[in-house]
């Protein structure tokens, strides 16, 4: 993983470098959408300092080198950069395919952990979108995405990333391939999909991603008769201030889906 050339954060600003005391107090804020706790492991806390500031690179290796408590943050950190950073097509897929063999390995030790299921799920949900969500489907991806995240709301039902990413399913699998067919053969339905966007921001109502994810739905489930609503919360979304990293290049995707 070290060897990695990763490419840089390209936004590095000196509000996104937290300290141990800064992180303490920002932590609620900060982690509102995973409700991932505060960590005890000084190694796993100097991973998230690395992940907020965009040393995404620095974070996985930080993070992994700190055990078991320190998956979390460094699985989540590559699925980051490899969604957002990453300009190699085949070097995303892979770094999602690890992401996601790593988390199956802690689901077997770490069942309870929300926030892995979660993890799981986003980067199987990245990588079908990369190898086309027909083929993802049509492998048996869409069930495993759709049972980890059903399986981190049973464990935490306000874990809004989780919500969000369910949204997402249901309006991606009945833009791929109806709602008649999504729904009998996936269970994918626009009421319950709009609905989890919607406990996503009411949990988490700061969210700039979670309003592009929003405004990308309703584009997949109602055409041009969604796209005035979604282009409403594509400005709420780049007119919100960023705390760390993720959240700044959240908002410049925003500011680009504006100019497009």
């Amino acid at each position: 993983m070290a060897k990695q050339a990763w490419v840089e954060f390209p936004h590095a600003d000196k509000a996104y470098l937290y300290t141990a005391a800064t992180s303490k107090k920002a932590w609620a804020r900060l982690h509102k959408g995973n409700r991932e706790p505060f960590p005890e492991d000084k190694k796993v806390l100097q991973a998230w300092i690395y992940y907020h500031a965009g040393a995404f690179a620095k974070a996985v290796e930080e993070g992994r080198a700190a055990g078991a408590a320190g998956s979390n943050v460094a699985n989540h950190a590559q699925n980051i950069y490899a969604n957002y950073l990453e300009e190699d097509e085949t070097v995303q897929l892979r770094l999602f395919q690890e992401v996601a063999a790593r988390c199956e390995a802690r689901m077997v030790k770490a069942p309870g952990d929300a926030f892995n299921h979660y993890i799981h799920a986003y980067a199987l949900g990245r990588y079908s979108q990369g190898i086309s969500v027909l083929k993802a489907l049509a492998q048996g991806l869409g069930g495993k995405i759709k049972d980890s995240l059903t399986r981190a709301l049973e464990l935490d039902p306000e874990h809004a990333d989780s919500h969000v990413a369910l949204g997402t399913y249901h309006a991606e699998v009945i833009d791929k391939v109806g709602s008649l067919m999504g729904g009998l053969t996936y269970g994918a339905k626009e009421k319950v999909g709009l609905a989890h966007y919607q406990k996503g921001l009411e949990l988490f109502p700061e969210s700039a991603i979670y309003r592009i994810e929003y405004a990308n739905g309703l584009v997949m489930l109602r055409g041009r008769s969604g796209k005035k609503e979604a282009d409403t919360l594509y400005r709420e979304a780049a007119a919100i201030q960023p705390l760390d990293a993720m959240e700044r290049l959240d908002v410049e995707l925003a500011k680009g889906e504006l100019e497009d």
